[in-house]
């Protein structure tokens, strides 16, 4: 069930990306300030406890290198991942470069997700959003269906992909502590990034300040 639902959260944004016109685009940021406030939520109540039970200080290292793999990965995404899409649209080809970037990440923030906590929660409201903006784009630029519904098709396998090989294969078990942390570095820069991007020019924004905080006490109370 967990992969069917990760994989629809994909399908769910390419959907509602069909019915929007660009003015409505910008309602999105609103829901993007709630799904980074949420997921950055659930990383520092849940993963960040239960990474840290061992106290070792290794442990900060390899969150250190979450977050300069995904600046990493951001070179080439564009930040995408955080709801920014920089693409030519003159070029109509498969974006490899785009699809290969995102993938590491979806892929990559599959390995955590658990019975044992909510992060299954955190990744679709997390995914919904960035699918509509992926799709949006797309779709405006004009390329071609068979293109946007192949990168989002495989876009969508890669979490549920993570996931799988996290649960039935041992080699994952043997270092879910150090994958996690390094996925909880993933999970701060783009949180922070969204929040961040969320009150451009630090000016206050009442809607998206109040997403953030509704998603926090929803984070802390599930």
């Amino acid at each position: 069930m967990n992969y069917i639902l990760l994989f629809l959260a994909v399908v769910i944004g390419y959907i509602v990306a069909l019915f929007l016109k660009k003015k409505e685009m910008r309602n999105m940021e609103v829901f993007l300030a709630f799904s980074g406030g949420f997921l950055l939520s659930i990383t520092v109540f849940e993963l960040l406890p239960h990474v840290f039970e061992d106290h070792s200080k290794s442990i900060g290292v390899y969150i250190m290198l979450g977050i300069l793999l995904q600046i990493f990965l951001e070179f080439f995404s564009k930040g995408a991942e955080h709801g920014h899409i920089h693409l030519h649209s003159e070029n109509k080809h498969f974006p490899w470069i785009l699809f290969i970037s995102l993938g590491i990440h979806a892929f990559m923030e599959g390995f955590p997700i658990s019975e044992e906590n909510n992060l299954l929660t955190a990744i679709i409201i997390h995914k919904v959003p960035v699918a509509i903006i992926l799709s949006f784009f797309f779709i405006t630029a004009g390329y071609r269906k068979s293109t946007t519904l192949l990168f989002l098709f495989f876009f969508a396998l890669m979490t549920p992909l993570g996931n799988y090989l996290s649960t039935h294969y041992d080699f994952f078990h043997q270092y879910e502590t150090p994958i996690t942390a390094i996925v909880i570095g993933i999970f701060l820069h783009v949180s922070t990034t969204i929040l961040f991007e969320s009150s451009k020019n630090h000016k206050f924004n009442l809607s998206k300040m109040t997403a953030v905080i509704l998603a926090v006490i929803i984070a802390y109370f599930i």
